[in-house]
């Protein structure tokens, strides 16, 4: 196979990963809080997630991610040069740092699986958002190629991240805001949104 066919399937594989990992913790923190609802919803929400959880895990986030890093590894042997610039060895840290990460997320997936418990849904919106860091940062840095472009990438990475933080903590603070103070229920689910 030639250099470009390979790289074109490590960047499709590099996009169908992501895509798995944006979706996979954004169904764990949707089966999270199934979890507390009532038992008539509990009931029919939480065994669908786990099969969409386990589905997404096997045919797509697991094979996109062994395939991604097969095709990067081939590329870097036929072109091992890479090897001697220093943007190459950060990227290779973000993807170890995202095998960790899948990990982790085998991790929370067992624990949906099973009946033990789960991480909070605040913990997992957390987690959710790191994928999307990691991309940013990746891009800039094959972009860019150069240590002061990547050190406003990273500059801009924990911005995000901290942006992203106070985001999720607002969030989470509305949330607990829309509670009716004299049902005791948020007021979108008395209202039947939810």
């Amino acid at each position: 196979m030639s250099y470009d066919v390979i790289k074109a399937l490590h960047i499709i594989f590099v996009v169908t990963w992501f895509a798995g990992l944006f979706y996979l913790f954004r169904l764990f923190i949707y089966h999270r809080e199934a979890v507390d609802k009532p038992a008539a919803q509990r009931d029919v929400l939480v065994p669908q997630f786990r099969i969409m959880e386990r589905r997404l895990w096997a045919a797509i986030t697991l094979p996109s991610g062994i395939l991604a890093t097969a095709a990067g590894v081939a590329l870097i042997v036929m072109n091992p040069v890479w090897l001697q610039m220093p943007f190459m060895w950060v990227k290779l840290g973000f993807v170890a740092t995202l095998w960790i990460y899948m990990g982790y997320g085998l991790k929370v997936l067992r624990q949906c699986q099973g009946e033990g418990p789960i991480d909070s849904s605040i913990r997992l919106r957390f987690l959710n958002e790191f994928p999307t860091v990691v991309l940013i940062a990746v891009v800039f840095l094959i972009v860019l190629r150069d240590a002061v472009g990547w050190i406003w990438g990273v500059c801009g990475i924990l911005g995000l991240a901290l942006l992203l933080t106070l985001v999720i903590k607002r969030y989470q603070k509305a949330r607990k805001g829309n509670v009716n103070k004299t049902t005791g229920q948020r007021d979108d689910v008395e209202e039947g949104r939810s």
